[in-house]
């Protein structure tokens, strides 16, 4: 085992100790190529486009690809951020662990259970729209309307939604060999619909059927400076941001990944690459067949914006292959629902083991190598948050849905501003220091920062959401402010428990970080 108190690793990085020997994960079990899909799994393109379409071009109209881009930028930058840091520190913890070293155990604390607790409500939403396209899909293989409104049946939903969360889990507690095996075939399948629905949109564009329907392409659509006003296209980034959320699963398993002082960084940035790529030729190929109007198969129209690709689906490829529009859309929820598990469960893993969260939590799976007790809470976390959820209003989990675009933002850019504070001393070495350390890390994390500020401002509105308020507040505010206020709570019970950590005793700057050389 080689120590390093800075520079990249030349091996695999078994741990960034404080107090908390090697984490015990499974080295080596991923490669470049596994490492990319698995952040494209989680993201899960093809849900993020079936849901975000119709809501996007609501809001900022034929600028919809526009602001794809522009949501892209603060997660490319922000990526830098991560590869960097990843590079000196390949710790599981990732967000956790750097915030910690660069601004100190409670910084670090509240940025790790701003990651905790928006991959636990990406988990239910996932789960959720898992379950619904289950049984739509059902009802379109059978050619049975009974079918497929089982999925309106409550009691039907949860039970199907609590079986996929128990696969997922079983799945993500079986390791990381097992997770990738399933996911290339998973994210495979993704991409290849994609392309099919996108050659068939552009060729079908302008057609008789589509006449009413149809614009032809135009560059300005790539202008984000034409969208119509400021409140538009804030609100347009922030659901293009949660459409990017989720690459940083690479960094999250960088412990797992050959070469995890490199890989990792490299592995998000392709998985970035690829998913601004799919995102653009689908919004420039929906907006050329079906236009972003609001009446019949316009994207905007609110009867069918929320789940665009199901009204798509058979007037764009027809009743055969429309239906493998629905195995995507099922495919990308599942496959995303599975691979979102890697990060809360090492993150957890990493917090117990620097004695932030209560230590049976670091405990590791002797044959699967995996975080198996904080897998399987997670699991349990998002069944009982979804039901509860499900079962008090359905208001109330759109409402927390929305709330996620703020913990997104929040821990994000908490990384970012890390990034540039820890490398402070080495911006004037190089102009690549400078660029890739501290500018563009900071940019990230101002733009981030102020779409978090704009989105907490105008969550107070009850309007924002679903339009249900508590005492004249809207109701997302409520929830966004207050799970992180839960997370200040528990954060000053864990004081209580382990004030070693607290006290920068456990984990700081000065920590070393702990190679194990490779073989």
């Amino acid at each position: 085992m080689t120590q390093l108190d800075a520079g990249p690793s030349t091996g695999r990085a078994a741990d960034t100790t404080g107090g908390g020997g090697g984490k015990g994960l499974g080295g080596n079990s991923v490669g470049l190529l596994g490492s990319a899909v698995i952040g494209v799994s989680t993201v899960a393109p093809v849900y993020c486009l079936t849901s975000t379409l119709g809501s996007t071009a609501g809001e900022v109209g034929l600028q919809m690809p526009a602001v794809f881009l522009a949501g892209f930028l603060p997660m490319l930058l922000v990526a830098f951020a991560y590869r960097e840091l990843n590079k000196v520190m390949p710790d599981c913890g990732t967000s956790f662990t750097w915030t910690v070293k660069a601004f100190g155990p409670r910084v670090g604390w509240m940025c790790g259970w701003g990651l905790v607790i928006a991959t636990i409500i990406v988990l239910s939403n996932l789960a959720g729209v898992a379950t619904s396209y289950f049984w739509l899909l059902a009802g379109e293989i059978s050619n049975n309307a009974s079918i497929a409104s089982l999925d309106d049946n409550k009691a039907v939903h949860i039970l199907t939604c609590l079986a996929l969360i128990a696969a997922a889990t079983a799945i993500s507690y079986r390791g990381m060999t097992a997770t990738k095996g399933v996911q290339y075939t998973l994210v495979g399948l993704q991409l290849v619909v994609l392309a099919v629905f996108v050659v068939m949109a552009v060729a079908k564009a302008g057609s008789a059927d589509f006449a009413g329907t149809s614009v032809d392409f135009s560059w300005s659509w790539l202008n984000p400076f034409s969208v119509q006003s400021f409140g538009a296209f804030t609100a347009g980034l922030s659901l293009s941001i949660f459409m990017y959320w989720g690459w940083d699963t690479c960094l999250t398993a960088n412990e797992e990944t050959i070469g995890s002082d490199k890989t990792p960084g490299r592995a998000a940035l392709i998985a970035m690459v690829v998913l601004v790529g799919s995102y653009l030729a689908t919004g420039v190929a929906a907006q050329m067949i079906v236009g972003s109007g609001d009446k019949g198969l316009g994207l905007a129209n609110p009867e069918t914006s929320d789940n665009v690709f199901a009204a798509l689906a058979g007037p764009v490829m027809g009743p055969t292959l429309g239906i493998l529009l629905f195995i995507a859309v099922l495919a990308s929820a599942a496959a995303s629902l599975q691979t979102t598990f890697i990060p809360v469960a090492r993150t957890v893993l990493a917090m117990s083991t620097y004695e932030a969260l209560p230590a049976s939590y670091a405990r590791v799976h002797p044959k699967f190598r995996t975080p198996g007790r904080a897998t399987v809470t997670a699991g349990v976390a998002t069944a009982v948050f979804y039901t509860v959820m499900t079962l008090v209003s359905e208001h109330v989990l759109v409402d927390t849905i929305y709330a996620l675009g703020l913990m997104i933002c929040f821990y994000y850019a908490l990384t970012a501003f890390a990034c540039a504070w820890y490398f402070k001393a080495e911006l004037r070495r190089s102009a690549r220091d400078f660029t890739f350390k501290g500018l563009f890390p900071l940019l990230g994390g101002v733009l981030l920062s102020a779409v978090f500020i704009k989105t907490l401002v105008d969550m107070w509105n009850p309007a924002y959401g679903s339009g249900s308020s508590v005492f004249g507040v809207g109701s997302v505010f409520v929830i966004g402010v207050g799970l992180l206020l839960v997370g200040v709570v528990i954060m000053l019970v864990m004081g209580r428990r382990s004030p070693a950590f607290f006290r920068g005793e456990i984990l700081n700057r000065q920590t070393p970080v702990l190679v194990v050389e490779e073989p």
